[in-house]
C-alpha cells in the first residue's frame, strides 16, 4: 500500500499524534495502526493474539531461490528458510477444503482474527475445511536472509512469494492431521486475499492451477501503477459530499499559493501552518496524510479508524473551531481570494482556519516524538537513512517491492486538470517516490511490467473471485476501477462489488458474542460473505466431480 514510505508515514502519524521515535529514524506505528508504504494504506490491524489455544503457528522449510535459470536473483541460493503458517483444524472434516490465508505484506500474527472469527473461520465452518493463514517470505518471522541489504532483497518479489506457495500446498503436512493427504491437489486448496495479498492470490491460482482449486481477491491491486494518483479519486467521490468540495475549493487555493508566479506567496501559505520550514513538496505530502486514511474506515468498531470523519467534521464547520488562528484571518482570505473564491471568503477562511488549527494542534506533539531532532528531518523522508536490519521489517521489505515491481505511489502529480483534486499537485511523484532512492539508492522506475502481464485491469481466470468495495481507494488499480468494463458475475468467476465498502470488509467477521447484534455487520457485507460461502461450495463440487471422473459442465 503509496508516497515516500516512510515520510508519509511520518506525516501520517504526525497528524494522528500518537507515535514514538523508533530506531534508525523510522518511527514506529501506534498500537492498532500499520504503516503500508502508504503502501496498503496506515491500515488498521486486525488483532493478533487468538483466544483459541488450537491456533498454533508452524514453520516449513521451502528454498529460498525457486528460479535458478533466473539472472535477477544471481548469485543463486541452494538455501532453505523457515516460512511461518498458523494452522486451526478445529473444523475440520474427512474431504473438507485447505482454505489458506494469505498475508501478504504484514506480519501473519496481525491477520490472525480472521483465522479466528473472520472469513476463514466462515468458509471453514461452511465447508468442513483446515483453516490457515500463511506468511509471506520477509515478512513477520520468514526472512531468507539474516539481514536486508540490497543484495540479500533480491530474491523478493511477488514471483519468488507465489511459489513458495505452490512450494507449501505441494510439500506441507498438518500436525495432528498427518494420516490424511491434504497436501495439493490430492485435496481442493482456495486461496484467500485482501490487499496485496488478494493480487497473490489471483495471481497463485492463475500461474499454479493445477495446485489451487480457486481464489478470491478481495481489495486485490491486480494492476501496478506506477503514479498511483488515482488512488484519490476514490475518496473524491465518495467522501462525504461537503467534505470533498470543501476540501477540493482548500487544496486549490494552497496550490494557488504554491504554483504563483511570486515565490513568496507559497513561503506565506505555508507559515500560516507553522510549515514554513518545509519544501513545497513536503508540505503538501503532510496535508495528505490524514486525507489519506480515508480507507480506514470500517463496519467493525475495533478496526475503524474515525480520524478522517474527525477531520471532514473539523473542515467543514461554519465557526471558528481554534480561536487561536483568528490573527491568521486576514492572511488565509487574502490567499482565498486569490484562488478566485471572493464570494465564499468568508467561509471558506474559516475553514481553513479550522484546517490549520487542526494541523498546528498536530503538529504540537511532534516534539516529543523529535526529541532534539529539527521538525523537517522528523518529517521529511530527505534525510532517513537505510536501515538493513531485519526489526526494519515492513517498512524497507514493501518499500522495496514497490520501488521494484508495483510502484503505487500516490501523489496529486496527475490529476486532470479540469478536475480539483483532493491533495495538492505540489504532491509530486518524485517526492512520492523518494524512498526508492533513499533507500535503495534506486533511479529506474519500478517494473509494473512484470506484475501486469498477469493480467491488470483485464485479469479473468476461472474460479477466481473478484470482490471490490465501492469506496476502496485501492478500487482504482482493480478491475472494479473507474472506466473499466462491467462484467457478469458468475459462479464460475464471481465479480462483487460491495456497497459503501471500502478496504477488504468481507475479511473481518463477528466474534461468537457479537453474533446477532443487529446492525453491527452491513447488509452488504453479510450479503457478500454468504456468497463467497456457495461459491466456494459450487467449486467443491466441482472439485469432487472431476476427482470422481464425473463429466462437469462449464
Amino acid at each position: 500500500m503509496p508516497s515516500t514510505l516512510l515520510a508519509t508515514f511520518k506525516a501520517a502519524l504526525a497528524l494522528t499524534a500518537t507515535a514514538t521515535i523508533g530506531y534508525a529514524s523510522t518511527i514506529r506505528p501506534p498500537p492498532g495502526t500499520f504503516p503500508a508504504a502508504r503502501g496498503f494504506g496506515l491500515e488498521r490491524r486486525a488483532p493478533g493474539v487468538s483466544g483459541k489455544p488450537w491456533i498454533r503457528s508452524f514453520n516449513l522449510s521451502v528454498p529460498i531461490d525457486h528460479f535458478h535459470n533466473d539472472s535477477r536473483y544471481e548469485p543463486h541460493s541452494d538455501g532453505h528458510f523457515n516460512l511461518r503458517y498458523w494452522l486451526d483444524a478445529s473444523n475440520y472434516k474427512e474431504g473438507g477444503p485447505v482454505i489458506v490465508l494469505h498475508s501478504g505484506e504484514f506480519n501473519s500474527q496481525d491477520r490472525l482474527a480472521y483465522l479466528d472469527y473472520g472469513i476463514v473461520s466462515i468458509l471453514t465452518k461452511a465447508t468442513g475445511g483446515v483453516g490457515l493463514i500463511l506468511e509471506h517470505r520477509y515478512y513477520g518471522t520468514s526472512f531468507p536472509t539474516a539481514n536486508l541489504t540490497f543484495e540479500n532483497l533480491r530474491f523478493l518479489t511477488t514471483e519468488q512469494a507465489l511459489a513458495d506457495t505452490a512450494y507449501f500446498a505441494k510439500h506441507v503436512q498438518f500436525y495432528g492431521l498427518e494420516h490424511h493427504n491434504l497436501t495439493a491437489p490430492n485435496a481442493p486448496w482456495i486461496l484467500y486475499g485482501g490487499s496485496y495479498a488478494g493480487s497473490v492470490a489471483a495471481f497463485a491460482r492463475k500461474l499454479y492451477p493445477d495446485i489451487f482449486w480457486g481464489a478470491i481477491s478481495s481489495s486485490g491491486p491486480l494492476q501496478a501503477i506506477d503514479n498511483f494518483w488515482q488512488f484519490f479519486e476514490v475518496s473524491r467521490r465518495y467522501a462525504p459530499a461537503d467534505c470533498s468540495v470543501t476540501q477540493q475549493k482548500l487544496v486549490h487555493v494552497i496550490d494557488t499559493m504554491l504554483f504563483s508566479n511570486d515565490s513568496r506567496d507559497a513561503t506565506r501559505i505555508k507559515k500560516v501552518f507553522g510549515l514554513e520550514y518545509l519544501w513545497d513538496d513536503e508540505f503538501a505530502g503532510l496535508l495528505s496524510a490524514t486525507w489519506g486514511r480515508f480507507q480506514n474506515t470500517n463496519w467493525d468498531p475495533k478496526l475503524n479508524d474515525t480520524s478522517f470523519n474527525a477531520y471532514c467534521t473539523t473542515i467543514t464547520s461554519n465557526s471558528l473551531l481554534f480561536q487561536n488562528a483568528t490573527s491568521l484571518r486576514s492572511e488565509v482570505e487574502r490567499a482565498v481570494i486569490l484562488a478566485g473564491y471572493k464570494g465564499e471568503a468568508e467561509l471558506l477562511s474559516t475553514q481553513m482556519l479550522n484546517w490549520i488549527g487542526y494541523t498546528r494542534k498536530k503538529m504540537e506533539r511532534l516534539g516529543e516524538w523529535c526529541r532534539k531532532k529539527d521538525l523537517r528531518e522528523c518529517i521529511s523522508g530527505r534525510f532517513d537513512q537505510p536501515n538493513t536490519r531485519l526489526d526494519a521489517g515492513f517498512m524497507r521489505t514493501w518499500g522495496y517491492q514497490t520501488c521494484t515491481e508495483w510502484g503505487l505511489f500516490q501523489s496529486g502529480e496527475g490529476f486532470p486538470e479540469d478536475v480539483l483534486p483532493v491533495v495538492s499537485r505540489a504532491y509530486t511523484y518524485e517526492y512520492a517516490a523518494m524512498n526508492c532512492r533513499r533507500q535503495f539508492n534506486m533511479t529506474t522506475r519500478p517494473n509494473v511490467q512484470a506484475i501486469n502481464k498477469l493480467g491488470g485491469f483485464q485479469f479473468s481466470f476461472p474460479r477466481v473471485a473478484i470482490i471490490d468495495g465501492t469506496h476502496d481507494e485501492w478500487r482504482a488499480a482493480t478491475p472494479h476501477a473507474f472506466g473499466q468494463r462491467d462484467r457478469n458475475s458468475t459462479t464460475t468467476e464471481p465479480f462483487i462489488l460491495i456497497d459503501g465498502a471500502a478496504h477488504h470488509w468481507d475479511e473481518n467477521g463477528l466474534k461468537e458474542e457479537d453474533e446477532g447484534k443487529a446492525g453491527l455487520l452491513p447488509e452488504a457485507v453479510a450479503k457478500t460473505q454468504a456468497m463467497e460461502v456457495e461459491f466456494v461450495k459450487a467449486w467443491l463440487r466441482e472439485f469432487d466431480s472431476v476427482k470422481s471422473g464425473k463429466v462437469v459442465e462449464g
